[in-house]
């Protein structure tokens, strides 16, 4: 064997380790990102919050009723309810974190 023929060699057997070592260093890379990021709060203490906050920001467009609420993951907690004012009923969306991070409101068509 030549020794070109043997490098050749070398390097096809070295081929398939070669995606190991980028699959190792984009974990490596992952790790640092959530590292820098901090770990998620667990907010699951903050579900009587949630819901009292997102009943409060409901309360402007009328009289309100909690439909549920559930933590969707270690630092998001999701609050569902409707709001009824005159005839009209709406639906609502409420988000939270360690305070409401968002709040989506939609009509309820009445019914014909």
């Amino acid at each position: 064997m030549t020794p070109s023929s043997c490098r050749l060699a070398a390097l096809l057997t070295l081929l398939p380790l070669s995606g190991c070592v980028a699959g190792m260093a984009a974990g490596a890379a992952s790790m640092a990102a959530r590292e820098v990021r901090g770990a998620p709060q667990d907010v699951g203490a903050y579900l009587p919050q949630a819901r009292a906050a997102c009943a409060a920001r409901a309360a402007a467009y009328g009289e309100v009723r909690i439909i549920d609420a559930n933590q969707e993951a270690v630092d998001r907690i999701t609050v569902w309810g409707t709001v009824t004012k005159a005839a009209a009923r709406q639906s609502f969306e409420c988000r939270f974190r360690t305070g409401i991070t968002s709040f989506k409101l939609r009509a309820i068509p009445s019914p014909r």
